[in-house]
Formats: C-alpha cells, structure tokens, sequence
C-alpha cells in the first residue's frame, strides 16, 4: 500500500456477486456510508455502474453539495472505483473467501488526486479512515451470517 492510500478490510457474510450488486447501484451508497456525507444519488444515473459510467451524489460536510464521479476500475464482482474532480479514487476489491463469505477491502487513493497536499493538510487520510470503519460495519450489517 503507497503512503498516499488508506484501506480497511473485513470479511463480510456473503458472496461477492452480492456485494458487488450493492456497490455497483449508487442508489445503495447512503446506507452503507459510514461517513455520514452520502446523502443520495442524484441526476440520471445508471441503475448499474460500470467501466466510464458516470454518476452524481447529494453529499454534505458541513453544508450540502453534489459531485460527479466516474468509475475508473471495474472488474465484475471483483473491483470498482471511482473518482470526481478532485482526482482521488474510492476503490472495492472483493476476495471470496473458502468458506463462502467475502474479503472487502475498501481504499480511499489518493496517490492520483490533484491537491495532496491539500487532503493531507485538511486531515482526510485520518477521518476517512475512521469512515471506512464505519462503512464496512454498515456494509458487514447488511449481509448477517
């Protein structure tokens, strides 16, 4: 993992076809946020993500705003990610598991983005951490063993 990356992983109850139904529909993201930004998806975007798709979301830190993200990894039930302006990546990669259950590994990249010094400086590598903690207990809460 380079130094301009955050990730958490967790091994989740379900098959990673699953989970990768989730991650891929936008109009899922708000439940399984653990950051609390994620509002709602917004505009017309696909009921299904894939490589180029493009999709925007009703965020609020602090006040509200929208962003428009377009996935820039994709590999079916396996990996997604996606990046807005700002050029850092939110990437998913799913590990099935001998027993049946998924590794997911959430990252937060931003060896890509255009102000790292900015993210370092504002303390997001830290706080979307913690995020990614909360999310994958959100995401794990979803699919009970």
């Amino acid at each position: 993992m380079g130094t301009r990356q955050v990730s958490r992983s967790a091994v989740v109850a379900a098959a990673p076809e699953r989970i990768f139904a989730l991650l891929a529909d936008p109009a899922q993201h708000p439940l399984i946020d653990g950051s609390g930004t994620v509002r709602a998806s917004r505009g017309a975007a696909p009921g299904r993500l894939s490589l180029g798709a493009r999709f925007g979301m009703e965020m609020r830190m602090g006040a509200p705003y929208r962003i428009e993200n377009t996935v820039v990894e994709f590999e079916e039930n396996r990996l997604i990610a996606w990046r807005h302006f700002s050029g850092h990546r939110w990437r998913w990669r799913l590990e099935p598991t001998a027993d049946g259950r998924t590794e997911v590994t959430e990252t937060f990249d931003w060896s890509t983005a255009r102000s790292p010094l900015a993210i370092r400086l504002l303390g997001f590598p830290k706080r979307n951490a913690e995020a990614i903690e909360k999310t994958l207990a959100r995401l794990g809460g979803m699919f009970p063993g």
